[in-house]
């Protein structure tokens, strides 16, 4: 078959932003979390099978710098329903900062403004057409970042300007009921990003003192000097979420759900850090924190990882019954229909390295809140659809915590290769309440990985496979469709089975990273036959 329809593969486990699994003959023990093993499992969501696409809105096509919620949107959900798929995934929705990271936002609450579709908004009389010119030079095959961060928040500063004086009727509901609704969030989260426009981006804890600490910000006389600047980014989120509410209903028409993804940490220049620090470990003077999150050093890197986000106080958490987390994924469900959450192993235990550090060598595993958190988040949505990341080092008491919950794990096919039957990620050792992927946004795609693998690696791919090698992404499509996990995920890069040029994300480089896109021509030519040749495939597999 031509590389765009063809396959057979399959596996066990998946991505966050930063990591990579530990083999199980190596992964040390890790004190227990306090989780103990439940009488049922809080959850059992995952019952039918199905299939889906990974793919961030950044990536998708068109002339505003980068994909937005507009008519290309709408066309890949076409894509999803022509070739019988039921879920779209997306990486974290959040407003990205240094490094364009959507695991390192100024805010876990809030939209990427960068994702708002501004041609909307010269419909509505918001702007005009000839200023969206410089925005319609940008690259169309990648993202520039930079100018990006240069265009856009102008454009929605005109446009708030605009709307400010003409307060023309917007499909989007009405804007004060927004931020009536959305106050215990959305008032520090743009006060928040008008204070580091006014410091020209410096880090909160770098602020005068009187600003720095949020509780003596709210009443300082510069809050009503911005007063423009704070409406105008509460205005950004109101189109950001009235637009994804667009997408959304786009969507349930054509019966696709969204699988979003909410990052165990946040980052620590962020509204939620500035806002509420004593749900953080930060000194109470300096508001630096006392200890950062990473992972110890593996065969993967001898110095760990150091992500550098600050570390929860759990105990005050657990002392006002996780309202703080409750509001968080209450607010991850306005946004998708099942959310992943991003390393889910640090709920159990997680690595603490004291600040200050420049590697991951010097730390040690802490209890995570564990079971408690969970019972938490099943008394309050008790219909709730999660998936639980779970690579990284996995212990027995991550994968009890893991089976009490009920939540599916993730399986990922390129981890399966170069040693014995026992890889948990090869696809005969995969469960059926569980997410099998090719390869995640962390992983090369898997031409590129099947390129530069080891030539063992690539023999025990072709005998396992009973293949020649010649068309590996479809391979590992096809064996993905055929596996007992529930739910199977391919990037979209495997199905136009690109190579390593067009790689999302590789987690030890800091730059360069998230700019990706696809041209509306290329999932045009997808159609028919490789939708055709997917559609087949959800019939034979029943998905």
């Amino acid at each position: 078959m031509s590389s765009l329809k063809k396959s057979s593969a399959k596996s066990k486990i998946a991505a966050g932003s930063k990591k990579l699994p530990a083999p199980a003959s190596s992964q040390p023990d890790a004190p227990p979390a306090g989780a103990t093993e439940s009488a049922a499992p809080l959850y059992h969501w995952l019952q039918k099978r199905g299939a889906g696409v990974l793919l961030h809105p950044t990536c998708l096509p068109g002339n505003q710098g980068c994909g937005v919620f507009d008519a290309h949107a709408v066309r890949f959900l076409d894509f999803l329903k022509a070739s019988g798929m039921k879920y779209w995934q997306v990486c974290p929705l959040g407003p990205t900062g240094y490094g364009d990271s959507p695991y390192q936002c100024f805010s876990a609450f809030a939209g990427n403004p960068y994702l708002i579709d501004v041609e909307a908004l010269v419909k509505f009389g918001l702007l005009d057409a000839s200023d969206l010119a410089e925005l319609a030079r940008l690259p169309t095959d990648q993202v520039d970042y930079g100018e990006l961060y240069r265009l856009k928040p102008r454009l929605l500063d005109s446009a708030y300007a605009r709307f400010k004086q003409t307060r023309p009727a917007l499909p989007y509901r009405d804007f004060v009921a927004f931020c009536r609704q959305h106050a215990d969030w959305l008032d520090a989260y743009a006060y928040f990003r008008a204070l580091k426009d006014h410091f020209k981006g410096t880090v909160w804890w770098e602020w005068p003192a009187e600003l720095r600490d949020h509780r003596l910000a709210v009443q300082a006389p510069l809050r009503a000097e911005l007063a423009d600047a704070i409406a105008s980014y509460q205005f950004s989120q109101y189109l950001f979420f009235g637009q994804w509410a667009g997408i959304r209903a786009a969507a349930r028409e054509r019966d696709i759900e969204i699988i979003g993804d909410l990052p165990i940490f946040v980052a620590g220049d962020s509204a939620d850090a500035w806002s509420n620090p004593g749900l953080f470990e930060l000194d109470p003077k300096t508001f630096l924190p006392i200890a950062v999150a990473g992972v110890p050093p593996d065969y993967f890197s001898a110095d760990g990882q150091l992500w550098g986000n600050p570390l929860y106080r759990w105990e005050a958490h657990r002392a006002d019954g996780y309202a703080w987390w409750l509001a968080r994924l209450r607010a991850s469900f306005e946004l998708c229909d099942i959310v992943r959450i991003d390393h889910f192993r640090g709920f159990d235990a997680y690595w603490r390295i004291p600040a200050p550090a420049t590697t991951a060598r010097l730390g040690e595993w802490t209890p995570g809140p564990g079971l408690d958190l969970f019972r938490a988040f099943r008394a309050a949505f008790p219909d709730a659809r999660i998936i639980a990341e779970d690579l990284g080092v996995l212990t027995d008491s991550v994968i009890q915590l893991r089976t009490d919950c009920g939540l599916p794990g993730m399986f990922v096919l390129q981890f399966a290769w170069g040693s014995d039957a026992g890889n948990s990620y090869l696809p005969h050792n995969a469960e059926a309440n569980a997410v099998i992927y090719p390869g995640t946004h962390d992983n090369d795609t898997t031409a590129g990985w099947y390129q530069s693998a080891p030539e063992a690696e690539r023999d025990h791919v072709r005998r396992y496979l009973r293949v020649s090698g010649t068309d590996i992404p479809w391979d590992f499509i096809r064996v993905s469709y055929a596996s007992v996990a529930r739910l199977a995920v391919f990037s979209l890069q495997d199905i136009l089975s690109l190579g390593s040029g067009a790689r999302f994300n590789t987690p030890s480089k800091a730059q360069g990273n998230w700019q990706w896109r696809y041209r509306a021509d290329t999932l045009e030519k997808l159609f028919p036959s490789t939708t055709n040749y997917l559609r087949e495939l959800a019939v034979l597999y029943a998905r």
